[in-house]
């Protein structure tokens, strides 16, 4: 079992809504995105990707349409009538305005990605982890294993 890790990066502003700390303000990151997919290499011979789990471009091209195209140079609003609100002010100036389901903290959007990129990767390659910094100091972290 062989682990491949690719490290990706985007921008994005969020606001949280609710919160009691300046967080609630709008305001945004430049995000680190450590993903972790685990696999045993190719055996077959007659397989362009002999001795690999899977090609980086691929892991690459996944996370790209699955994460980074959505979000990068976001502003990324929790998905409430309040919200929807000031989305439709922001939409008549911006493009990128993106609405979840969940409050757009560190940690819930490492749920949303180990769903969206998980469920994209190839047969028998699995996520393992993923590990997303919204500072230079400051980062959460998802394991399969403990998800299960």
């Amino acid at each position: 079992m062989i682990r491949l890790t690719k490290e990706f990066t985007f921008e994005s502003a969020h606001a949280l809504a609710g919160y009691d700390g300046k967080c609630r303000e709008i305001h945004g990151h430049s995000y680190r995105l450590f993903v972790t997919v685990k696999g045993s290499p190719s055996q077959d011979e007659q397989d362009p990707k002999l001795g690999m789990v899977m090609d980086f471009g691929d892991l690459k091209a996944i996370v790209a349409r699955e994460v980074i195209d959505r979000l990068d140079h976001s502003f990324v609003l929790r998905d409430t009538a309040e919200n929807r609100a000031l989305a439709e002010c922001f939409c008549d100036r911006f493009d990128n305005v993106v609405m979840v389901p969940y409050q757009p903290t560190c940690e819930n959007m490492l749920v949303d990605f180990a769903e969206r990129i998980g469920s994209a990767l190839p047969a028998g390659v699995v996520l393992h982890s993923l590990r997303l910094h919204e500072t230079a100091s400051s980062y959460a972290e998802w394991y399969a294993e403990d998800n299960r």
